[in-house]
């Protein structure tokens, strides 16, 4: 099939077109680009780029990637044979402006607004990345706590309500993004 078949928003790059899941909702001004899979029920917010041009990018289920950000990879060479992919797990928050650049992010996270994630992080499931904080490349930040700053350290522990919030906010996502598609 060819790209006139697909909304103008989503894009094929080397034969490759972004997979969608069931009842994924990707606003009119956003654009998926290239290898790009989203999860079932992921909402990609406006003004925002998901570019899977010279590596692979993978959005879990339940995640929602909000107004204005930019997703990225780095390609695949002689001295990195895997590149750095982007992979994001299920019921992910990414706040409105972050940047994420070729790192892995485990499940039920939330990434404040204005972040910024560098290649070859690993984020491990239920993280919480502070707003306007900056992850140097190749960090690896642990399970249940909070991190902030630029760059990131480790501030505490996260409490059980906001451990909560994780799933809490990607269902609140889910929900809003079907009030749009319905819409």
């Amino acid at each position: 099939m060819t790209d006139h078949a697909y909304p103008p928003n989503l894009s094929a790059y080397l034969g490759h077109f972004p997979e969608l899941g069931k009842d994924v909702y990707v606003h009119p001004t956003a654009q998926v680009m290239g290898d790009v899979v989203l999860g079932n029920d992921v909402s990609v917010w406006p003004g925002t780029v998901i570019r899977g041009d010279v590596n692979s990018i993978r959005i879990g289920e339940g995640s929602n990637i909000q107004d204005l950000c930019m997703l990225h990879v780095s390609h695949k060479s002689s001295w990195d044979p895997g590149g750095s992919p982007l992979l994001i797990g299920r019921c992910v928050t990414v706040g409105h402006q972050v940047i994420l650049h070729g790192c892995t992010i485990g499940d039920e996270c939330l990434i404040g607004m204005g972040s910024i994630v560098m290649d070859k992080v690993k984020i491990e499931p239920r993280v919480l990345v502070g707003a306007g904080s900056l992850v140097p490349e190749g960090r690896v930040l642990e399970s249940g706590y909070l991190y902030l700053g630029r760059p990131v350290r480790r501030v505490r522990e996260l409490t059980a309500q906001e451990l909560e919030h994780f799933m809490y906010s990607a269902q609140h996502y889910i929900r809003l993004k079907e009030s749009w598609r319905q819409n």
